[in-house]
């Protein structure tokens, strides 16, 4: 199997499972990656605007969407590697959003021959210590999960205030409201084997120096927000952009700002 102009839905092969991924267009790779309890639609905004001048790439995350759930060891910079290998995209422009940027900065740290430029929108960080408030939600979810009433977890998380902003877009409710449908709930669960980075990623900002755009929605929560202004001011390379009328979901909540905004930072790297 090679990569052509368009490969919408293919699989492909990991070790204990798969990868569904998604290509279109031609140019320059970039690759999205997803945010917690979403998938690849979350990037449905970006899809048509990015692959008219790059080659667009976008997949669900093991566990999510229809990739396969972990079946033992992992890892997620390892999955990107091997699938940009196979579709010859490297280096690449990576887009992650808050989950999804958490696992771009861990590629970068640990490959970063393969990364171009990173975008980063309202991402979540390794090291971080998150406020009690977060905690208290994110024990909330995981026990209703743990004890069986996924449909009661995936409510409580659509519930949370980190899609409050979104929620006042019924099109944006509508589409969280699919996705987060979709998630299985393994990661509430279950405990993740994926290979978290030692030392954590906050402790080494400072090595990655690849054009970073850091984009925060200026209505997120006090977590992302601090993230945001750690990364601004502990990477070298680095561009701070806050989306006045956007929150967590910068992507879904005011995507021509963020379309305008990511596409002048991929011409500038």
């Amino acid at each position: 199997m090679s990569p052509g102009k368009s490969e919408p839905g293919r699989c492909f092969e990991r070790p204990s499972g798969w990868l569904r991924y998604e290509v279109s267009g031609d140019g320059d790779p970039v690759v999205f990656l997803h945010g917690f309890g979403l998938d690849a639609a979350m990037w449905d905004p970006q899809w048509s605007t990015f692959s008219a001048g790059h080659r667009a790439i976008r997949y669900d995350l093991r566990g999510y969407g229809q990739s396969s759930t972990p079946a033992g060891p992992y890892s997620h910079v390892d999955d990107f590697l091997a699938l940009t290998e196979f579709l010859r995209a490297r280096p690449a422009h990576v887009v992650g959003l808050s989950m999804g940027g958490r696992y771009a900065l861990r590629v970068a740290v640990q490959n970063p021959e393969s990364v171009r430029s990173l975008t980063l929108v309202d991402t979540a960080l390794d090291g971080h210590a998150w406020s009690p408030e977060w905690l208290q939600l994110w024990q909330e979810i995981s026990r209703a999960a743990r004890r069986g009433d996924i449909f009661g977890a995936r409510q409580l998380w659509l519930q949370h205030p980190l899609f409050g902003p979104a929620r006042h877009q019924s099109a944006v409710a509508a589409a969280l409201e699919t996705m987060v449908a979709r998630y299985s709930g393994w990661h509430w669960r279950e405990r993740d084997p994926d290979l978290t980075p030692a030392p954590p990623t906050a402790e080494v900002l400072a090595t990655i120096s690849v054009p970073t755009l850091m984009i925060v929605g200026e209505l997120d929560l006090s977590d992302f927000r601090s993230i945001a202004q750690r990364i601004a001011a502990d990477m070298p390379n680095v561009t701070l952009r806050t989306m006045p009328t956007a929150g967590h979901m910068a992507n879904l909540e005011a995507p021509r700002e963020f379309n305008d905004i990511v596409l002048e930072h991929l011409r500038r790297s």
